[in-house]
């Protein structure tokens, strides 16, 4: 039975709208597909499965990729499985229901892929990054969080939301700062960081 892929994938993004899921931008897409297909990255390590879409539009770009993603949040973990089981992806996309910073993992990735709680965005890297390829790359979404992080602390509109911004900051001043590590932000989507080995 053949998949209408483009009408699955916007049922996703419908679902992700309905329920207030946070699912990468358009243009953030397209950049992260461009990104992988021009790089050639084949093994990625995802932080944040959501409901699953990211990783299917990752794995979408060539038959050889193959993904580890990793979700804590029940009910979206359970909704990312029906969706890759919609796209015949089960041996290309491996889900890991878990806090990931309760995890380690053997394996080494080309690309890692930072889309979770921006908040825990410093520790997820270095959780990880002893899995990053010698030549891999860390990409991480939500730099821009909604245009908030360039606006006037004072005129954010709540406390939650500075505490979210302050986060990112610091991780940005961490990747800016990082002497092992060479960043560019691209204001691309809500803002993608690409940080690569020195």
């Amino acid at each position: 039975m053949s998949v209408d892929y483009e009408l699955e994938i916007n049922k996703i993004k419908e679902y992700a709208k309905n329920e207030n899921i946070p699912i990468m931008q358009d243009e953030g897409i397209e950049f992260l597909k461009s990104f992988i297909e021009k790089k050639q990255i084949k093994n990625i390590l995802e932080i944040g499965t959501a409901i699953g879409y990211s990783a299917i539009m990752m794995a979408m770009v060539n038959q050889d990729i193959h993904i580890t993603t990793i979700e804590r949040d029940e009910t979206r973990y359970l909704e990312a499985l029906k969706n890759i089981k919609k796209f015949n992806l089960e041996n290309r996309i491996t889900l890991i229901f878990n806090d990931a910073l309760n995890i380690t993992l053997p394996d080494k990735y080309d690309l890692i892929f930072i889309d979770a709680a921006k908040g825990k965005n410093i520790d997820f890297f270095h959780q990880f990054e002893n899995n990053l390829d010698t030549d891999g790359y860390i990409i991480t979404d939500n730099m821009g969080f909604h245009g908030y992080v360039e606006m006037d602390e004072a005129l954010l509109p709540s406390k939650n939301i500075q505490s979210i911004v302050r986060k990112i900051k610091d991780y940005i001043y961490f990747l800016e700062n990082n002497m092992l590590y060479r960043t560019v932000i691209y204001k691309i989507g809500d803002g993608i960081a690409v940080t690569e080995r020195r």
